[in-house]
């Protein structure tokens, strides 16, 4: 039977579950034909096409990267709703105006802004980690993970089908579109019991001290530097998939729909799998889950190195998605089960810097790879930092800690009060 207590935090969690699905969507419709787009725009410095598509990628990664962090900090002390309202409300206007832009350096400029503005996952994460008890964080991540990867299975597609039947310019407008309506969601739909942290000696730690404490934690560092291999992995291929995907197939026409689609498949498997893989590793331990998922995603990886249809390159993507599954609310969980209480913000803003870093890399390095070793490469690249994973989570993860979780919601210490989050 459900409590009162019960009420609130599955109310959040189903509101904040809609406005990442959407979110996702309108994030996700961009991705099959950015690179497409950036050669049709062109470039007034004389900059190389696949360069410019890189950087395309990385400057909003890099830029996320540096403006992370203090945001999640900053949602520590004045709400994480606030931080969700802002990525939202904010992308929305930035990518409203990408419709507008006259060449890819104009693209490239808002690409940036949108890094330091955005940060829709990190925010959420946050909000959700600091609302739901943390016996049930797995279900929960495994849950937001689902609405992420519903998302990024049918944006590409939208974003894709859109892109071929009435232009490019076109999907901007439907993502801004997209993303507003997220914000408003959220808005209306979530109520936050924001408790400020506790001055401690007369004031609040600094940025510096809180986030120093934090990746002293036993295994969070590790964790991180997972996160960081995932999204190079999930990255690197990315800026070349529209490319390889016209080697594959038959002839240039659909060829934004299909690599719609791959992406789509890899998500959508991804949705398919994390509630149930949250499920076990909240009775098991998200340790095991992370190792094993590891190391699937890396031996399917290696395997579309060698593909000669694009049925197959659909088809093991599909099956890495699985893993992702298991990885993606995995290591969102460790991250909550690892550190304390009231420090969510940070956290998962540190996390989504991690993670920006890495898409902000990736891109730069599957251009130079496939530039320099082919399109393939790229995919035995991605593979061997998959299978690398898999040795350093088993060897590094902490074996206890994990599995320790509070049965209560996760509050800050109140003043005057005793019981601060451990």
């Amino acid at each position: 039977m459900e409590t009162p207590v019960d009420a609130p935090w599955k109310r959040t969690l189903a509101i904040m579950f809609l406005a990442q699905m959407i979110t996702s969507v309108g994030f996700s419709s961009i991705f099959p034909f950015l690179p497409l787009y950036v050669k049709s725009l062109g470039t007034v410095s004389g900059v190389d096409t696949e360069i410019m598509a890189g950087l395309v990628f990385s400057g909003q990664a890099l830029a996320m990267a540096l403006a992370s962090p203090f945001w999640g900090a900053l949602a520590d002390r004045r709400g994480r709703k606030m931080m969700v309202e802002r990525a939202m409300f904010g992308g929305a206007l930035i990518l409203g105006l990408m419709a507008l832009v006259r060449s890819s350096e104009e693209l490239l400029l808002l690409r940036i802004v949108q890094g330091f503005v955005t940060g829709t996952i990190g925010a959420a994460n946050a909000l959700v980690a600091a609302t739901v008890p943390r016996t049930h964080t797995g279900f929960a991540m495994g849950l937001m993970q689902v609405a992420l990867g519903i998302g990024v299975a049918l944006g590409p597609i939208l974003g894709g089908t859109v892109a071929d039947a009435v232009g490019y310019r076109a999907a901007f407008y439907v993502t801004a579109a997209l993303l507003a309506v997220s914000g408003v969601v959220v808005l209306v739909g979530v109520r936050e019991d924001f408790v400020p942290p506790p001055a401690r000696e007369g004031r609040r730690p600094g940025f510096w001290s809180e986030w120093g404490r934090i990746l002293a934690a036993p295994g969070v560092r590790m964790t991180y530097g997972l996160r960081f291999m995932n999204q190079m992995g999930r990255m690197i291929f990315v800026p070349i998939l529209p490319l390889f995907a016209l080697e594959l197939l038959a002839g240039p026409e659909r060829v934004n729909s299909f690599t719609g689609l791959v992406v789509g498949a890899s998500a959508a498997a991804a949705a398919v799998f994390a509630v149930y893989l949250g499920r076990l590793g909240d009775r098991i331990g998200h340790r095991p889950i992370v190792v094993a998922s590891f190391a699937g995603a890396g031996v399917f990886f290696l395997l579309q190195s060698l593909v000669t249809a694009g049925w197959q390159l659909l088809a093991l993507q599909a099956a890495v998605g699985v893993f992702l599954g298991g990885i993606v609310p995995g290591i969102s969980v460790l991250l909550a089960r690892y550190t304390r209480c009231g420090d969510e913000g940070a956290v998962y803003g540190l996390d989504n810097s991690i993670t920006s870093g890495a898409r902000a890399l990736a891109p730069m390095l599957g251009v130079a790879i496939a530039m320099g070793l082919g399109f393939r490469a790229v995919f035995v690249a991605a593979a061997a930092l998959y299978l690398a994973g898999s040795l350093l989570a088993a060897r590094g993860l902490p074996r206890a800690g994990e599995g320790q979780a509070s049965a209560g919601v996760c509050r800050p210490e109140r003043p005057g009060k005793g019981g601060g989050g451990g």
